[in-house]
């Protein structure tokens, strides 16, 4: 099996300067998911037909194993493929898919394959209510397919056929070749139809056969951001479906969002408004709270996530508790039982097993070992405006309120850091270190008064 996708088109409907293939669908590129369908169906070879924004569609999306040929002029879908033929091996079967058609699913397209054996042509049509817009199949007496008529071409009564076009159809290279090589553009828009073959295919008695999708939705393309936007409920519904399969307790599936790969154990729960992208995997009876953004981390068991957090690429461990209005970031690692309270934040740091800092705190660039204390308002000041220093912390430390510690600073094991303290040196292990001014009361101080104008 060789793929072919069609990503030449402009979409000026999207009325944005990105191409239309571009346009992110739960977090990727349109055409990302069309490739990676591609990819899962074990593709010998996938060439992308690009044209407008093309260098930039390219660039974003390159890899080994794909092929790239352009478009241009843009004069039709049939032309399109014709861009892709050098690429393709006489000997083997094409499968046309649309960059701008990301929901096509893998077993809709098997039994598609399958019905094309190895010298069928095989479309995948869709029976709509309102099929307006899209190319009609026309059938003869005995059922057969004869050939497609796009709508714009289409007599009155060839429109009250139900039964439309999808465009995605599997067909032998060779054939396809030969076919294409055929076609002309005596049509209303001028242009190379790719439905045109049909009626050459069926000419030559070469077997047309049909499949109709599993879903309606596999088939719907993107023109618009409406149309972009109804398609990310769709797939969103679709991830929250089979989420609540796997006993996952969305407490609203509409309200929820995976731009990537979400795993869960047995007994999550995930509460209203959270976002989950990147690589995602939450351990068993671990809670997100609502209005929650997950991107590129793992949670422990039983860890709960309160509402309003920012969790990115970070690891946690067993029985976190986190939030709310807190926030890891790239390179924080928790150990079992930390808890990380409202306003805090933490970056690149390792905190390990029942630490705490439960509020108004910022731990960066740190090592922080068990049983840690961190007051309200502690921050570790890690950069030197051209620098980034670390700061150690061992076990069992008592860090009091409204501390700073100049890093690179160690404070030893067991050690206690007074309130307001400003740490420029070690402290040492099991004694109490202080670092403010002398307190002082001043009689007879009148505070100013604001002066009549």
């Amino acid at each position: 099996m060789e793929v072919v996708v069609l990503a030449a088109g402009q979409g000026k409907r999207m009325r944005s300067v990105l191409p239309k293939v571009l346009q992110p669908l739960a977090g990727k590129p349109m055409l990302a998911h069309v490739l990676e369908t591609a990819r899962t169906l074990e593709a010998r070879r996938i060439c992308v037909v690009y044209g407008h924004g093309g260098e930039v569609v390219r660039e974003r999306l390159d890899a080994p194993d794909l092929a790239w040929a352009r478009q241009a002029p843009q004069l039709g879908t049939g032309h399109a493929v014709q861009q892709a033929l050098p690429h393709l091996s006489d000997d083997d079967m094409a499968l046309v898919l649309y960059g701008d058609v990301p929901l096509i699913g893998v077993p809709t397209l098997r039994r598609l394959a399958a019905a094309a054996g190895g010298e069928r042509l095989a479309l995948l049509t869709v029976t709509l209510d309102e099929p307006q817009g899209y190319g009609r199949i026309l059938r003869d007496t005995a059922g057969r397919v004869v050939r497609i008529v796009e709508d714009k071409d289409a007599s009155a009564d060839e429109r009250k056929v139900q039964e439309v076009n999808t465009g995605v159809l599997v067909a032998p290279v060779a054939r396809l070749r030969d076919w294409l090589g055929r076609i002309g553009n005596d049509n209303a828009q001028g242009e190379y139809y790719l439905t045109d073959i049909i009626g050459l295919a069926v000419a030559d008695g070469v077997e047309v056969a049909t499949v109709q999708p599993d879903a309606v939705a596999e088939t719907l393309g993107v023109n618009s951001k409406a149309q972009l936007a109804e398609l990310e409920r769709l797939h969103q519904g679709h991830i929250a479906r089979r989420l609540l399969d796997e006993g996952v307790t969305l407490i609203d599936p509409a309200r929820l969002d995976v731009r990537g790969r979400l795993v869960c154990g047995r007994d999550v729960e995930i509460d209203v408004n959270c976002v989950f992208e990147g690589e995602v995997e939450l351990g068993d009876e671990v809670h997100i709270g609502a209005h929650c953004v997950v991107r590129n981390a793992r949670i422990g068991a039983g860890s709960r996530i309160a509402p309003f957090s920012h969790i990115d690429g970070s690891v946690m461990g067993q029985g976190c508790v986190i939030g709310p209005f807190a926030r890891t970031r790239p390179g924080t690692v928790l150990g079992a039982d930390v808890h990380l309270g409202n306003f805090v934040e933490v970056k690149n740091s390792v905190i390990a097993d029942h630490s705490k800092a439960n509020h108004l705190a910022y731990v960066g660039d740190a090592d922080v070992g068990r049983k840690v204390n961190i007051g309200a308002g502690t921050i570790t000041c890690n950069y030197d405006g051209a620098n980034k220093h670390r700061t150690i912390i061992e076990d069992e430390v008592f860090i009091g309120s409204d501390t700073q510690l100049v890093a690179p600073v160690r404070v030893g094991r067991g050690a206690t850091l007074g309130a307001g303290t400003t740490l420029t040196k070690d402290a040492p292990p099991e004694q109490l270190t202080v670092s403010r001014a002398k307190q002082l009361s001043i009689a007879n101080w009148k505070r100013p008064v604001k002066q009549p104008r």
